[in-house]
């Protein structure tokens, strides 16, 4: 009871400024708590299904190669060997020099579901991942396929028995996984729990039937479905995208299943240079801007919201009447969180950095502001 009257006390003597930094900070701590508790934790409660024992259909996997002979060497293999009846790799390479070619030929002649497709140097196409992309789906012998990158290794033989194409027919679409590598260095902690919370955050709409983007790593979609939509072709012109942008543009909630199960997961290499690293975020946020106007507004609150309940929550404490109240709702949000996130961690094989969340969760949002400045002024992007 005294504890009310305090607090009761305390915001009758607050000015109309505090009351209106207090009110906007309890705003977006509710709408905060809304994304963790009603979209999120949707994801931590999700029932993750056995992969399927009995493969329905052959499936083609598609891999883009731009000098990539060191990943194929590494994690080509992975792939190939997978525990599948029937399955091709189509690999484009795409204008190598550095031997990916020779290394493809050989290989070839040692795995006949190995299928090679080159792009060569020339000024009669679209140059770009988008261009390989289609090459690859064109040369593709069966209707479902499954993508990923040179870079990449499935976490187990059994990655394509789960991604196959559901039992449910009318799934046109599945999004799966893919962590990064752990390495030891701040960078990398940061580098995978940003990827952390995009996954959570995609994976997590998915399930509430708001699609809105995949990862090239690793998803799947029917063949049909590329050409019923004509391909990249609304947006070939964005450098980035031939995953994100595709799925924003044709996903909807009922043709659209998601996949985690943990052999499922496709372990990729992180960028170990912080600069590769922003341009990569920089490719990212390009193609954010032709997301759909819902889902635009959607990711935009999210990112207001965080940035505004960490700006006000920095003024709060350094008013002394809004001191104790501040730090208060500052330390509930981080604990609700903590009821959350962790889990899903754990669930998404990032369970080392659970007890670093907090930390991270600011760090993350440093980066992300700064991310968002230096997007202003660098305007050229690429692949590769």
């Amino acid at each position: 009871m005294r504890a009310l009257l305090a607090f009761r006390n305390t915001i009758v003597e607050l000015n109309i400024l505090e009351i209106s930094l207090l009110g906007a900070f309890v705003f977006c701590f509710l709408v905060q708590l809304y994304f963790s508790l009603f979209v999120h934790a949707k994801l931590a409660s999700y029932k993750i299904d056995e992969i399927p024992e009995r493969a329905v259909n052959p499936i083609s996997v598609i891999v883009c190669a731009r000098n990539e002979i060191q990943n194929l060497e590494k994690y080509l293999a992975s792939i190939l060997n997978q525990d599948y009846p029937q399955f091709e790799v189509v690999v484009v390479n795409d204008r190598s020099w550095d031997g990916t070619g020779d290394f493809l030929e050989r290989l070839a002649k040692q795995h006949s579901h190995l299928k090679v497709v080159t792009v060569a140097e020339g000024e009669k196409f679209i140059a770009g991942k988008k261009f390989a992309v289609t090459m690859g789906i064109k040369a593709a012998s069966y209707e479902w396929l499954v993508f990923t990158d040179a870079d990449c290794e499935p976490a187990s033989a059994h990655w394509l028995m789960g991604m196959q194409q559901p039992a449910d027919q009318n799934i046109e679409i599945l999004l799966g996984y893919s962590p990064y590598f752990k390495k030891r260095s701040l960078l990398n902690c940061l580098i995978r729990f940003e990827t952390f919370f995009t996954a959570v955050n995609y994976l997590a709409f998915a399930l509430k039937g708001m699609p809105y983007m995949g990862v090239g790593r690793n998803m799947a979609y029917k063949k049909s479905l590329f050409f019923k939509n004509k391909g990249f072709a609304t947006h070939m012109h964005i450098p980035s995208g031939d995953d994100d942008l595709f799925v924003n543009a044709h996903a909807h909630a009922h043709n659209t299943a998601i996949q985690i199960h943990k052999e499922t997961h496709v372990w990729s290499e992180p960028k170990t240079s912080f600069f590769d690293y922003l341009r990569q975020k920089k490719r990212h946020v390009g193609a954010g801007k032709f997301y759909k106007p819902k889902h635009k507004f959607v990711l935009s609150l999210q990112i207001a919201v965080q940035f505004l309940f960490y700006i006000i929550g920095i003024v709060l404490l350094c008013l002394p009447a809004t001191l104790y109240l501040g730090i208060g709702i500052f330390a509930l949000s981080i604990i609700i969180r903590s009821f959350v996130y962790p889990r899903l961690l754990k669930r998404l094989n990032y369970g080392e950095l659970s007890w670093w969340f907090p930390l991270l969760d600011l760090i993350l949002f440093v980066f992300l502001v700064l991310n968002a400045f230096l997007s202003i002024f660098v305007k050229k992007v690429k692949w590769k």
